[in-house]
């Protein structure tokens, strides 16, 4: 099947790869951007927070960022200030962001991205840390 998919990817990161192995095991090849060498650009950042249906805020990373010492917790901060620092260290930007045309989601969990793919998974599938998240039938379990 094809199906045009985008997967903002960090392969440092196991949800990251867990996401991407979902979407292969579904048969699509998606085009994978390592968005910390390839950040989006403003405007491709805020629609997809919009289109995954989230906040600025509750698209930010806060593990494993400068997210507190840059002061990020601040309520009285607008997400115009939140884009900017998201934008300017990308690490900050919550992964994976996965964009299907059936819809954008941040894929946390990574099962989350079974919602906008094909139901066209060959055989069962677990994630990395063992988590059976497809029957052998390719059925969803979680």
């Amino acid at each position: 099947m094809s199906m045009d998919v985008t997967i903002y990817h960090n392969p440092e990161c196991g949800t990251s790869r867990n996401t991407l192995a979902m979407i292969r095991n579904a048969g699509i090849e998606p085009t994978v951007i390592e968005y910390l060498q390839n950040p989006p650009s403003r405007e491709e950042l805020l629609k997809m927070i919009a289109d995954a249906g989230l906040s600025v805020r509750e698209a930010i990373r806060e593990k494993g960022t400068p997210y507190a010492e840059l002061g990020l917790d601040n309520p009285e901060l607008t997400d115009e200030q939140l884009l900017d620092a998201m934008l300017k260290d990308p690490i900050l930007i919550n992964r994976p962001f996965v964009i299907s045309p059936v819809g954008t989601r941040l894929a946390r969990p990574s099962e989350v991205v079974l919602e906008i793919l094909p139901d066209t998974h060959k055989g069962p599938f677990a994630k990395e840390d063992g988590e059976q998240v497809l029957d052998a039938e390719g059925k969803r379990l979680v």
